[in-house]
């Protein structure tokens, strides 16, 4: 690895807590639920933090959430206020996994470790739902091709937020919007140093030649996010795949999509929160 990425990325890493900001505007409910609940599950690649956001006493269904950060920061904390909104408005456990992240590991831990958390919290017949926003989306779509290629568990639902879904694309230079060229190749050179894996459909989901059979998607897409052909692609192949799929795209904004609109971002809540609870939530 080149000394400048690894420093540029430990660099994000380090600072991420006072950096990354984006949901202090978005906390409408759930801010009086109890601190989270650090769990450790085990997986393939060692064991994993997960932070359990409960809404109330007793067994619940689980939502497990994967956070952005271009699989470069690792911190989970920046989405604390997606999952207590979710916790308490769906009325499910939000599990918020800490997977381990660039340049420590390398495609596919993350994949791998969301995957085995996910099915842990599964395993007792639980009923769980995946999603995430970014890097988060690719990886709960990920996480749901890899349910059904094993056969470990059924997810019933997955939420993709501006998700990233093809990390062989060569970034073009004069993109413009949020998430810069230079942000995409220093992912997939610190992350994905090996270019024959970025076409592995784990690692770039909108590659896969067969998304039948996946579970029901929320897909999330911002009108300005560079992502957003990918969102929009694997919309259209899902549902040509027979699988059902609510396609929401913001319009006007860039990447932070919720945090432009906060006033349409309530509305866009509450609908993944009522596709959430209708999926797994409590009868």
């Amino acid at each position: 690895m080149r000394l400048d990425d690894r420093l540029r990325v430990e660099v994000m890493r380090a600072t991420a807590r006072f950096t990354v900001s984006y949901g202090d505007g978005l906390r409408f409910a759930g801010r009086d639920l109890p601190a989270a609940e650090r769990i450790v599950v085990p997986s393939r690649h060692g064991d994993v933090p997960v932070h359990l956001y409960r809404p109330g006493p007793g067994p619940l269904p689980v939502h497990v959430h994967l956070h952005g950060g271009a699989f470069l920061m690792r911190f989970p904390a920046m989405d604390d206020w997606w999952c207590r909104y979710l916790a308490a408005t769906a009325g499910v456990v939000v599990a918020n996994v800490d997977f381990e992240v660039a340049p420590r590991v390398t495609y596919p831990v993350a994949q791998h470790q969301a995957h085995d958390v996910a099915a842990a919290l599964a395993a007792d017949g639980t009923p769980v739902s995946v999603g995430g926003f970014s890097s988060g989306g690719g990886l709960a779509a990920s996480v749901a091709l890899q349910a059904r290629d094993a056969g470990s568990f059924a997810p019933t639902l997955q939420v993709l937020g501006i998700p990233a879904l093809d990390l062989s694309a060569e970034p073009r230079d004069g993109d413009p919007g949020m998430v810069s060229p230079s942000l995409r190749r220093l992912v997939r050179r610190v992350y994905l140093p090996d270019p024959a894996t970025r076409r592995e459909p784990y690692a770039s989901p909108l590659l896969a030649e067969d998304l039948s059979g996946l579970p029901p998607a929320v897909v999330l897409t911002a009108e300005r996010d560079v992502l957003r052909a990918e969102g929009d692609a694997y919309a259209v192949r899902l549902r040509a795949a027979g699988v059902r799929v609510v396609h929401d795209v913001t319009p006007g904004v860039d990447h932070y999509f919720l945090t432009e609109d906060p006033v349409r971002a309530r509305s866009t809540m509450a609908m993944v929160a009522g596709e959430v609870r209708a999926a797994v939530g409590p009868a």
